[in-house]
């Protein structure tokens, strides 16, 4: 009994040591000066923050990184150290319902508000024209305002994207309640449990722990249901919003980064066994995804999951280097 209730309290520990960090992050810290970009969107006055590296030698260049859904702009730390160290300057956006941006308790999300307020925020740094680089959910988001402004966009890196296929076609649309109820029941435990099936193929390593301990954050506040809602309906959103009928019309250099071992795919679990195995089959898509887009590469990383600027990040970064400074 003793050696049960002594395993019980070291299961426990993670989950009792975290610490809420507020709705918008507020008591989290950013590895830059988080600056805010005030906007109207739907009659609602929201606050999108962001990032704006300038590095010390400019090449005259900049670079717009597109974060994941269960991430914030602050997982691009390295990524961004390191393009500063190459001149180029980086901006670094939490979209609205992410991170220290505004999570309002009522508006329509889509991928094109989403991009509309990207280019916006990109008009108010004066930056016209950028290299796009978007992951998981950033890679949608990156494609769609890359068919939305192709002329901002030199050059597109999408990073483990989703949306690779339309889930629409394996399962039946789930309810908005059902992403709701979803997005309430999660725990510290499941959210560990979701990334290190679906992110790294059962394969952990501490350093993917703050990417959990935040999300994991969220769930201890009093405000955790309107944080919900707005997950709900970016869930939602990305669901029944495909971009990959569109990938044909991508006019710019494309490169795509597609870890292997990725598993990700919205809706796997209400989706049959027979049906299940083949969603989210990452080599098998990426390779589907090159031939239909009309100037794309394709980087085929082994042994790398969900997260490539995570998990080999000199890997990672070497090619992206290279990408944006092929002619």
């Amino acid at each position: 009994m003793f050696k049960l209730i002594i395993l019980s309290l070291l299961t426990l520990a993670p989950l009792s040591a975290l610490e809420y960090f507020g709705l918008n992050l507020e008591r989290y810290q950013y590895p830059y000066e988080v600056k805010e970009f005030n906007l109207t969107v739907q009659k609602e006055t929201l606050t999108m923050s962001y990032m704006d590296i300038k590095p010390k030698k400019s090449n005259g260049k900049s670079v717009l990184l597109l974060h994941g859904k269960n991430f914030t702009g602050a997982y691009w730390e390295t990524t961004a150290k390191r393009l500063t160290e190459e001149g180029y300057r980086v901006i670094m956006p939490d979209q609205i319902g992410f991170g220290k941006s505004s999570k309002p308790e009522h508006l329509q999300y889509s991928f094109q508000m989403l991009a509309h307020n990207t280019s916006k925020l990109m008009d108010h740094l004066k930056i016209s024209k950028s290299y796009l680089l978007g992951h998981s959910m950033g890679g949608m988001l990156a494609t769609r305002y890359a068919l939305m402004f192709p002329e901002r966009v030199e050059k597109l890196i999408l990073e483990n994207p989703i949306g690779l296929e339309d889930w629409q076609r394996f399962v039946t649309n789930p309810s908005f309640d059902f992403w709701y109820k979803r997005e309430l029941s999660k725990t510290a435990k499941k959210i560990h449990n979701y990334q290190l099936k679906s992110y790294y193929d059962g394969k952990w390593k501490e350093k993917y722990q703050p990417w959990v301990d935040i999300l994991a954050s969220f769930t201890l506040g009093k405000e955790y249901p309107q944080y919900a809602w707005n997950q709900a309906l970016i869930s939602q959103m990305i669901f029944t919003q495909p971009v990959c009928y569109q990938f044909d019309q991508l006019s710019m250099p494309v490169l795509l980064i597609i870890g292997q071992r990725d598993k990700t795919a919205l809706g796997k679990g209400l989706a049959s066994p027979k049906v299940r195995k083949d969603m989210g089959d990452y080599p098998k898509l990426g390779i589907k995804t090159q031939k239909s887009i009309p100037n794309a590469k394709l980087l085929e990383l082994e042994g790398i999951g969900h997260m490539p600027h995570i998990e080999d990040f000199d890997t990672f970064i070497k090619n992206v280097l290279k990408f944006f400074s092929k002619d």
